[in-house]
């Protein structure tokens, strides 16, 4: 769902006496706990998700009211917002950044270290905010034990590794589409910033997918898409 259309969301759940916090278009933690309260009062699943059910009991007939998509991977949603985030460079961090690590109590105080792990963390965190993370968030391998194994799909957490298969190192983002070769990566810390990048397939280590989620979709993008058509530069 796009920031309008949160927007139409949080409102609606004002007029119904839910209190999704500042009317920002950003599915943060306060709209999640304000559409659980509304799920549990309707009688639906209390997941903070925006489905068929919820939004029909949310809006029915309202004029006006209608969401034209509905809300089935929220921390994908997230990801493609942050899209051209960018870390300070030398002195300095950027504070959206550190906010990632703030909210989610990570201890983290400079954005020249490596925060791919960071941006996966807040996306699915943020967003699903009963879903488990791995221990120590920040390294990029340890989101191999995350959630359960998948086929690539959309919104799949990838996990890569760096350098090679036995030096610990690694990068992690979400799947966005694939070529012929190359997998497309939506992460952060690609050339110190958030974007869309092609990861070589055979530096894939797993793919996985997060247990409080929706099922999995399964579906795979294929070709063009709007990607840096270099390879990732992950740090």
């Amino acid at each position: 769902m796009t920031p309008f259309e949160w927007k139409r969301v949080q409102k609606r759940l004002v007029l119904l006496g839910f209190n999704p916090g500042p009317i920002d278009g950003i599915r943060g933690r306060m709209t999640i706990g304000a559409l659980r309260n509304f799920q549990q009062s309707r009688g639906l699943v209390a997941d903070g998700i925006v489905g068929p059910l919820t939004h029909a009991e949310l809006f029915g007939d309202a004029e006006g009211a209608s969401v034209p998509s509905f809300d089935t991977m929220p921390w994908f949603d997230e990801a493609n917002r942050l899209i051209g985030t960018k870390e300070i460079v030398g002195p300095g961090s950027n504070p959206d950044i550190l906010d990632f690590a703030k909210q989610l109590d990570i201890a983290y105080a400079d954005d020249d270290i490596p925060w791919c792990g960071l941006f996966v963390a807040h996306c699915l965190g943020s967003t699903l905010p009963f879903e488990f993370l791995p221990n120590i968030p920040l390294r990029a391998r340890a989101w191999e034990g995350f959630g359960e194994e998948c086929e690539l799909q959309v919104g799949a957490v990838l996990v890569f590794w760096r350098k090679s298969k036995t030096s610990g190192l690694g990068h992690v983002g979400f799947y966005a589409g694939e070529d012929a070769t190359h997998l497309h990566c939506l992460g952060g810390n690609q050339s110190n910033s958030v974007n869309i990048k092609r990861m070589p397939k055979g530096r894939l280590l797993s793919s996985r997918w997060p247990l409080t989620g929706p099922a999995q979709s399964g579906i795979t993008v294929v070709g063009s898409v709007d990607v840096d058509v270099t390879d990732g530069n992950e740090q």
